[in-house]
This record gives structure tokens, C-alpha cells and sequence, in this order.
């Protein structure tokens, strides 16, 4: 927690000429306590080393965090948060968690139903009748993808497996799929249930796999497509140069070449199995939506990064996935991007080679890579340094501004996430959005974050509405002058801050300065 340094201020004062006073207070300095407020009851600060590292681990501070950190020390906090058991959330959290979560579609299922009603559409003749059921099953499937992104908001905001939910953020971004491709929208809820986060914290190989099999990655990355005859390489680049390897990680065009063969095959079905030679029978592989047909693959031999692989069907790429993610480059890229997303823009060298060598001496165990990680004098000695994503920034501010309060519409939180460019499943390209803290201090970033603390701040939010769109007209402003601020965040305000807090015409001003204060978008 430290103030923003000169280039983030010179964007914050550009912002626009009628949010300048405010801007200006805002990062300035951090706060006191709003006029006419009491301190909570005397209690020793944590220490500001902890709140920071605290504040990393999870998605933000809050009541229980703090209190859980206190109660276990650093060390059992950290072994209890990469190994977690059952869910854990509030109560009445809880019981919708695991509502959205039985609403999540099955591929198959979900993929035969929408082809039966793209067939029924398609019989219509032309009309409105044709064109209102175009737009019932747009609809549908926007609802689909809603529900898949209100369970993450959800999770993130009150799960009591902090990382557990932010790797499944980072995860899904490392193996990002674009909701609006073909029918993704019925699909991701069940990617980022069943091949993200049930692995988010275990084996890297079997997350590879988990994606590589899912119908959603199948699809936005056309490997559905990729035949024996008719090879399709963007799923075989990919995987090389965005999920295991990196973009130096050695390979060249030939290796592309030959992953793709050695993918082809693998891709979707949803109707009975082929009819195959009985040579082939046994090589068939079918888990639910996820098919691997020999008669589409090539089982020519290949050589994939200096390595013979002779034709065996699926195995072709079991052993292929396996090879990837056991090269000394895949552990040092997965460390880097580890690094950059929890520590800073520029790692240290010392840093990524011990997390890759964590990596690699595990077998991909990501537990264990987080661990070197998070226990690393790097990672203790960068206080304040790592400017927040629009993802880290939104649930950070829900975090402390509403402290356990129940949400009943994340709506709001949707939509703040599209107006800083980060909105979940939205990102177009295989890339991923970025990971470095320079790539979100625009102006006009810094000027929308000001808008959204404005908005938490005054309680000028729908936070509290049904979903249905139906008003709460008695939800308020949040009271952030609270027990977890003087224990947690208003002993490491710099002095422009506190300055600017006294500033304040009226608790709401002070919230907003407070949320939108530099302590809040640096960790």
C-alpha cells in the first residue's frame, strides 16, 4: 500500500477536467476517519508487510480474511488456502453458489438442445415468428453465460478459498475462450466448473488435458475441425505458445505442424459413435461431448520437439501434452507469468528460477510453485508496487466497502468489469487479457476506476436490486470507517491520503476518496 507514482497521478489529473478537484484529493493522500465517526475498538493493526501480502493472497481484504490470518499465522493460512476442502462462503451465498452451480449445463446435453432448436428455427418460414425465436435462443444463451460469470463474481467476493478463486481467474485467462464464438455461451459455465477449477490448484498436466478435452477450447481454437487431410494448426500453436511453451519456448513451424497431426481427431460429437473398422473400435475415445475419432486421425509418426512419436491414437496426445509441460521452458514460463500476475510488471530472475525449479522438481504440482512463491523474500519485500487489474480492483473495492454483505445482483459488477476492458469470456483473441499493472493506467481507466468508487462510495449502486430488475430503495452508502479499516488499511495511508480524507464534505465524499485512493489500486 503506497502511493501512486508519478506517471499513474499525471494520468489521474488528465482524466477530464471536471473530475479533476476530486481526482486530485483522491490521490493524494490516504484517510482519516469521516467526520463525526468513532474508531472501533482498540486493537493492534496488522502488520503492513501482512495486510499486503494478505491483500495479494486473496482477492482483497475483509473481516473474515483478517481474522483467519490472525487466528492461523502465515504459513497454516497459506497451507489451508492451497489446499482447500469443501466450498466454503456465507450461508446465504452458500445456497446460491450451489444452485448456479447444478444449473450449469452438461456439453452434451446442452449442445444437443441447442441443435435441436436451431433445426425447429431453421423450419420456420420467414417472419417475425422466425425472428423472435432467433432472438428467444440468443437470449438463452446469454443468460448461460450470465450465470456462468455471476457463480465466479460471486466466489470471488465471498468464497473463504481466496485462492483457490484467483487462480481460477488467472487460469482462465491463461486458457482464455471469447463467449460470443459459436456456442461457447452454453459451455464456459462448464469449462470453468469442471476444466479450470477443479484443477486450479493441483497438476498442471492434467489442467492441459482437462482443456484440451473440454468442447468449449475445442471449438474456439477449431480443433473440432483438424482431420486427418484437412489439418487445422491454430489449437497446436496455441498450445505451444500460449499455454505451455511460451513464444520463445523453442519450438518451430515443423513442431506446430506436427502437434496438429498428432491433435487431429480429437473435436466434438454429439451423436452416436461412428461406425468404425474393428482396428480402430478400440482406439475411439468418447467422455461426454469430447470425442477422439481414428478414422480423423493421422497416425503417421511424428517428431515433436526432437522426440519420435510413433501412431497410437489418443495416447499420441497424452504423451504429447506430457512432453510440453515437462520442458524446462514450459516451467520457467509458467513461473514468469505466476510472478508478473502476483509480484510486478519485471520478476526477478531469481524469482521465476525458483518457482520453475519448484515446478519441475514437482511434476507441474502448482500448489507448490505457489508456495516457493508466496513465501519468497520477493514476494514480502514488494509492498505496494503491483498496480491492480480492473478484475483485482472492482472485487477489492466489493470486498472492503460491503464487508460480508450479501449482494443479491452482480449486475453491476459486470458491468463496471466491461467498462474497464476486463469482463470475463470477453476477450477476443487466445492471448488472454494482460497481466502487467501498465497495461491498465490509461486516463481514461483511472478515470471510470474514479467513477466506480464514486458509485460504491455513495451507494449509488443496484447492487442490492433482485436480479429481475426490480429496486431496493433502502440499500445506502457503505460505512467503511469500520473495525476492518483501523485494523487492516488506515495504519499504511500515506500522508496525501489521510490529507485528502479530512478534505471530505460528507461520509459518502470520504468513501469515494477512500476507494479510489492509490492504497486501493496498488497492492
Amino acid at each position: 500500500m503506497s502511493p501512486l507514482r508519478h506517471a499513474p497521478l499525471r494520468s489521474i489529473r488528465l482524466a477530464g477536467a471536471l473530475l479533476l478537484p476530486l481526482l486530485a484529493v483522491a490521490c493524494a493522500a490516504p484517510p482519516s476517519r469521516p467526520a463525526g465517526s468513532a474508531p472501533a475498538a482498540a486493537l493492534a493493526p496488522l502488520a503492513r508487510a501482512d495486510a499486503v501480502w494478505l491483500e495479494r493472497v486473496s482477492f482483497g481484504l475483509d473481516t473474515p480474511t483478517v481474522a483467519a490470518y490472525r487466528s492461523l499465522g502465515r504459513e497454516r493460512y497459506l497451507e489451508a488456502q492451497l489446499h482447500p476442502a469443501a466450498e466454503t462462503a456465507p450461508s446465504a451465498v452458500a445456497s446460491q453458489i450451489q444452485a448456479l452451480v447444478a444449473a450449469q449445463a452438461d456439453p452434451l446435453q446442452a449442445l444437443q438442445a441447442v441443435q435441436q432448436r436451431r433445426h425447429a428455427l431453421e423450419a420456420l418460414p420467414a417472419g417475425p415468428d422466425k425472428e423472435q425465436a432467433r432472438k428467444e435462443l440468443n437470449d438463452e444463451g446469454g443468460r448461460a453465460a450470465y450465470q456462468s460469470v455471476r457463480l465466479q463474481l460471486l466466489r470471488a467476493v465471498y468464497s473463504e478459498d481466496q485462492l483457490r478463486e484467483q487462480m481460477l481467474w488467472f487460469w482462465l485467462n491463461h486458457f482464455s475462450v471469447y463467449q460470443y464464438k459459436g456456442d461457447l455461451r452454453w459451455l464456459i459455465g462448464d469449462y470453468q466448473e469442471r476444466a479450470i477449477r477443479a484443477h486450479a490448484l493441483g497438476h498442471f498436466r492434467e489442467l492441459v488435458l482437462a482443456t484440451l478435452e473440454h468442447p468449449a477450447m475445442l471449438q474456439y481454437l477449431d480443433n473440432s475441425q483438424n482431420a486427418l487431410n484437412h489439418l487445422n494448426e491454430n489449437y497446436a500453436r496455441e498450445l505451444m505458445e500460449l499455454h505451455t511453451l511460451g513464444v520463445n519456448g523453442g519450438y518451430s513451424q515443423q513442431d506446430v505442424q506436427n502437434l496438429a497431426r498428432i491433435l487431429s481427431g480429437a473435436g466434438i460429437s454429439i451423436g452416436p459413435a461412428p461406425h468404425l473398422k474393428p482396428e480402430w473400435q478400440k482406439l475411439y475415445v468418447r467422455r461426454g461431448a469430447f470425442e477422439f475419432n481414428p478414422a480423423r486421425h493421422d497416425f503417421g509418426t511424428k517428431v515433436l520437439l526432437g522426440q519420435r512419436i510413433s501412431g497410437q491414437g489418443f495416447a499420441e496426445i497424452e504423451q504429447a501434452v506430457t512432453l510440453l509441460v515437462r520442458q524446462p521452458a514450459c516451467a520457467h514460463f509458467i513461473a514468469r507469468e505466476l510472478a508478473t500476475y502476483f509480484v510486478g510488471d519485471t520478476p526477478s530472475a531469481h524469482l521465476v528460477d525458483a518457482m520453475a525449479d519448484s515446478f519441475q522438481r514437482s511434476d507441474g504440482d502448482i500448489a507448490v510453485t505457489l508456495r516457493t512463491l508466496f513465501l519468497s523474500p520477493e514476494f514480502t519485500a514488494a509492498h505496494g508496487t503491483k498496480f491492480k487489474d480492473p478484475m483485482r480492483y472492482v472485487v477489492s473495492a466489493v470486498r472492503v466497502a460491503y464487508d460480508g454483505r450479501i449482494l443479491s445482483n452482480t449486475h453491476p459488477l459486470l458491468d463496471w468489469l466491461n467498462a474497464l476492458g476486463e469482463a470475463p469470456f470477453n476477450r477476443l483473441t487466445p492471448d488472454g487479457y494482460p497481466l502487467t499493472g501498465a497495461s491498465w493506467q490509461s486516463p481514461g481507466q483511472m478515470s471510470r476506476r474514479f467513477e466506480i468508487a464514486r458509485a460504491i462510495g455513495t451507494g449509488n449502486v443496484h447492487l442490492f436490486d433482485p436480479e429481475d430488475g426490480g429496486t431496493n430503495p433502502g440499500s445506502g452508502f457503505p460505512q467503511l470507517s469500520n473495525r476492518l479499516y483501523f485494523e487492516a488499511i488506515e495504519p499504511f495511508l500515506a500522508a496525501n491520503t489521510r490529507a485528502a480524507l479530512q478534505r471530505a464534505n460528507s461520509p459518502q465524499e470520504w468513501n469515494t476518496f477512500l476507494l479510489a485512493s492509490p492504497e486501493m489500486n496498488y497492492e
